[in-house]
């Protein structure tokens, strides 16, 4: 890394930052940018190795950085903000950011996360990389359905009733009805219309 940007308009938080790359890739040289419009000049003017965005600036949302036609894949965007919410931190990423750090990781943790650049690990802060995983990965009260519960659950979802139900899977209409009763247990649903939303979020319709 020999260039980086900083895009952040509080001036205690830029030079903190600094510092940190600083730390991390000794001979890199730092230019910083309070607001959108300054940190697009300095990208026009010397396209950065990696920069440092907020996300909060005085003119705009710093995610409209990452639209830049000059930023490509080479270049380590990484957000640095306060916000950890999925609307922000999923929008930065369908964007093309490749790191996600929270301001409150200041210090060693912050510097550790960006020396992973340099064996290529994306920076992220701990909560957001469970953010992340948690996206992707089924609750709990899903993935202890059975095969069967998932079948009736299909069934009951696509207007079958709990009689005819049993018959297309081959059991008793008792064993059905504890079948579904371990469902909404499971799912946390009442009726069902809930079960049949949850039957569709699992793609089973």
């Amino acid at each position: 890394m020999k260039s980086a940007l900083v895009v952040e308009d509080i001036e205690s938080m830029a030079e903190s930052m600094t510092r940190s790359l600083q730390a991390v890739f000794p001979d890199i040289q730092v230019r910083t940018a309070a607001t959108l419009a300054s940190a697009i000049q300095q990208v026009n003017d010397l396209l950065p190795d990696i920069i440092l965005l907020d996300l909060g600036l005085p003119d705009g949302r710093g995610s409209n950085l990452l639209l830049h036609r000059a930023i490509n894949e080479k270049v380590w965007v990484v957000i640095t903000t306060i916000f950890d919410d999925d609307e922000h931190l999923f929008e930065a990423l369908r964007l093309g950011a490749k790191g996600y750090l929270l301001k409150d990781d200041a210090g060693d943790v912050f510097n550790s996360a960006l020396a992973g650049i340099l064996e290529g690990k994306p920076p992220l802060s701990a909560g957001i990389a469970q953010r992340i995983l948690q996206t992707f990965r089924p609750s709990a009260q899903e993935s202890d359905l059975t095969p069967r519960e998932h079948e009736l659950l299909g069934l009951v979802a696509r207007g079958y009733s709990v009689q005819r139900a049993a018959g297309e899977l081959g059991i008793t209409y008792n064993t059905a009805a504890s079948y579904l009763k371990n469902v909404y247990q499971k799912l946390e649903v009442n009726s069902r219309a809930e079960a049949t939303r949850k039957a569709i979020q699992l793609g089973l319709v």
